[in-house]
């Protein structure tokens, strides 16, 4: 039991260090890292919690590819940080108003824990033997949860378009191809049908 509760702050503590780091952190490169880091002391906890589905969905998802899509994107992108942080004070009153309509949230979220009578039985209620672990998620997640796990599907969806409308824009000197000319080009415009005569090159 000591031990389980040393691996826990232990966990814990580094998750919350490694997610004040995200935002902190001056360089996005570092900011990802950091991302990674709380990533697997988070699958750590869901390991003590006896979860081990989510944590290897959290490290073959979010470690593996939402991780290093993000460390991808930042360095794709050439993203002047300097300039975006002049404007910092610009967006602050905005960025406070949404801090704390998230705040609102969390508190309604934790409150609705104590208040839900129901919430304590379902909690200490043993999961049966015959059950796995991903077969259990998978019954609770398509039958109860069904409408939030497609609204999370579609965020990620418009996130990953998101980064692709962003890799993609228009930027000075740099050459793409551009499919639709290339299919309305004629054979008229780029080749041209020299005669040669016998025993001269062209």
């Amino acid at each position: 039991m000591i031990i389980q509760a040393l691996a826990f702050y232990m966990f814990a503590l580094i998750a919350i260090a490694s997610g004040v780091m995200v935002v902190s952190a001056k360089n996005p490169v570092h900011s990802v890292l950091f991302l990674i880091l709380a990533f697997f002391n988070a699958a750590g906890l869901f390991v003590l919690l006896g979860a081990e589905f989510l944590a290897m969905i959290l490290v073959v998802v979010y470690v593996g590819a939402v991780a290093v899509l993000f460390m991808f994107v930042v360095m794709m992108l050439d993203i002047n940080f300097v300039e975006l942080r002049q404007g910092f004070l610009k967006y602050l009153p905005l960025g406070s108003v949404i801090g704390l309509v998230l705040l609102v949230e969390l508190v309604v979220v934790v409150g609705g824990w104590h208040m839900a009578p129901d919430v304590a039985e379902a909690i200490a209620s043993p999961i049966p033997d015959t059950t796995s672990n991903t077969h259990a998620l998978g019954a609770i997640i398509y039958t109860d949860y069904i409408f939030p796990f497609q609204a999370a599907g579609i965020v990620l969806l418009i996130a990953m378009i998101g980064a692709i409308v962003l890799t993609h824009r228009k930027r000075p000197g740099v050459k793409k191809q551009r499919i639709a000319d290339q299919l309305a080009r004629k054979p008229e415009d780029t080749l041209e049908i020299r005669k040669i005569e016998s025993g001269r090159g062209i």
